[in-house]
């Protein structure tokens, strides 16, 4: 069932970390632990059930009353389905009954309600065999959510975050930008240093949603790392990594471009070694708009001559040896600047 990381408590989705990890482990050890902890970890949830009547994936298992709780919030499920990368095929089939009612459309964005409301909505589609997006059945939802909590906590989880991720894993755009329209929105979108994150908001659950039933709340998890997480990722990238990761030699031999980073001022918006082509790419800015003098060094790369080109112009041709590293002195401001290295 996975190990408690709260007393009494076996979360689905913090045992996804440890998998994760023990499957790169394995690749790069050339071990296959993974192989023997996997189907019984499959086994033993497969008599609970990963997923409750409801649709949503389970809260947690209850080790002391061998008991399975169901969820009622649909931050689980989201945060789980960007990372059970083992089974995929599980998490796709399952998104739609995880979001019905929960996420909706409006105004070329979408927007998470209230868990009475979604819940609500769920039960009158499983009842009545209704479209979750007739405006009767939400008209009906939202009178039976009057008075009701919007959750049982103190405080909210980080609903839209977990769900952010999930989308990037599961339904990547036009889905993704639709919800990331509404964190421009509504979640208060700042840049500070450089870095992009969104507003701690009032932990007051009169605040969680706007008069409109729009989604409000800014905790640390969301704007610091969910969010971010979810425009970094691409459709499928934790199940690409679980599949394909790198091996211990790849890490080793990949040419790659070292001695910058964002304490220098600069921001790395791309880079890419292409094998094929024999050719380095990498783009650059500085985050504060000045100008910033640095120094690329570039490692690994296969012996022989190369053209290093700045923004497309040939400004030198260096040769190198069983990967000895050289230096490309940049000038580094608020427009991109594009260093390439051409093997001749």
């Amino acid at each position: 069932m996975g190990v408690c990381c709260e007393p009494n408590m076996v979360f689905i989705v913090c045992n996804q970390f440890p998998l994760i990890g023990t499957r790169y482990t394995d690749v790069f050890n050339g071990t296959d632990v993974i192989g023997e902890v996997l189907p019984k970890y499959k086994a033993a949830w497969a008599k609970k059930g990963l997923t409750g009547d409801n649709g949503l994936f389970r809260a947690f298992y209850a080790p002391g009353q061998d008991n399975v709780v169901n969820a009622r919030e649909i931050s689980h499920s989201g945060w789980i389905s960007a990372f059970l990368v083992w089974d995929q095929e599980l998490t796709k089939r399952n998104w739609p009954l995880v979001t019905s009612g929960f996420l909706h459309e409006v105004d070329g964005r979408i927007n998470i309600r209230p868990s009475p409301v979604a819940n609500a909505i769920r039960d009158i589609v499983k009842n009545e065999d209704a479209d979750p997006k007739d405006p009767t059945v939400v008209s009906r939802a939202q009178k039976q959510a009057v008075g009701k909590p919007v959750t049982a906590r103190k405080y909210l989880g980080p609903q839209f975050g977990h769900v952010a991720q999930g989308m990037s894993e599961i339904r990547g755009s036009p889905d993704l930008e639709a919800l990331l329209l509404h964190a421009d929105t509504y979640l208060g979108p700042t840049w500070t240093n450089g870095g992009l994150h969104y507003s701690r908001r009032s932990y007051d659950q009169k605040d969680f949603w706007d008069d409109d039933g729009n989604y409000t709340y800014g905790e640390p998890h969301t704007g610091n790392a969910c969010i971010g997480y979810a425009r970094l990722n691409v459709k499928g990238g934790q199940r690409k990594m679980w599949e394909c990761p790198w091996t211990r030699e790849q890490v080793e031999k990949t040419p790659y471009v070292d001695g910058i980073d964002l304490g220098t001022g600069v921001d790395c918006l791309s880079g890419r070694w292409d094998e094929e082509k024999s050719a380095m790419f990498v783009a650059l800015r500085t985050w504060h708009t000045k100008d910033v003098d640095v120094t690329a060094v570039v490692r690994n790369l296969p012996p022989g001559k190369y053209g290093v080109y700045v923004d497309g112009e040939l400004k030198n041709v260096t040769e190198t040896t069983h990967g000895k590293p050289f230096g490309v002195h940049l000038i580094v401001g608020g427009q991109d600047v594009e260093l390439v290295l051409l093997q001749a």
